[in-house]
């Protein structure tokens, strides 16, 4: 019986050391898991940024394309072209906005111009000068426009809103009355 004290101390120590090797695998395992998890993650948004540079250099091959079927009556290898091209950013998710009618949106739109009507209570998209595109959720560019809607609220006599002087307030946009 006095052999079974010392064994009895030893076991528990052993089973509290495995215990304990367990708890450290178990934590290395869940950091691991987890730096996995970030680096997946950090790939996704490395590629997912390259797709979107990309794709907003070739926009404007986009724009003169659309341009130039605009322009003429677009030749068969134009044609072609132009729907291959429309066809491929469409099948990678790139969408087009921008309609007449539709309220102007400062996140997605440019206003270029502004023309003023009485009648109207909120800015609506009158005319659409280069439509926008996005690649699910990223802007990849707003769309220009012009807006319609009434006047802009008058400005101080100093000129200077939001700050005073060496405001980056945004230049008021031109007016044209109808």
């Amino acid at each position: 019986m006095t052999g079974s004290g010392p064994q009895s101390t030893e076991l528990e120590q052993l089973r509290r050391l495995v215990q304990e090797r367990t708890a450290d695998l178990q934590r290395v395992k869940a950091e691991y898991d987890n730096y996995r998890k970030r680096v997946r993650r950090d790939r996704l948004a490395v590629r997912e940024i390259a797709v979107v540079n990309v794709l907003k250099v070739l926009l404007p091959v986009l724009d003169a394309v659309d341009r130039t079927c605009a322009g003429e009556p677009p030749t068969p290898g134009l044609k072609d072209i132009a729907d291959s091209l429309k066809e491929q950013l469409g099948s990678l998710g790139v969408t087009s906005f921008g309609e007449v009618g539709d309220p102007f949106d400062p996140a997605c739109h440019d206003a270029l111009s502004h023309r003023v009507a009485s009648a109207s209570d909120r800015l609506v998209c009158s005319q659409i000068l280069r439509p926008g595109y996005r690649l699910g959720e990223h802007l990849l560019r707003p769309a220009a426009v012009e807006v319609t809607g009434p006047a802009p609220p008058a400005r101080s006599a100093s000129g200077r809103e939001c700050g005073g002087r060496g405001s980056s307030a945004p230049a008021p946009l031109p007016v044209a009355r109808s």
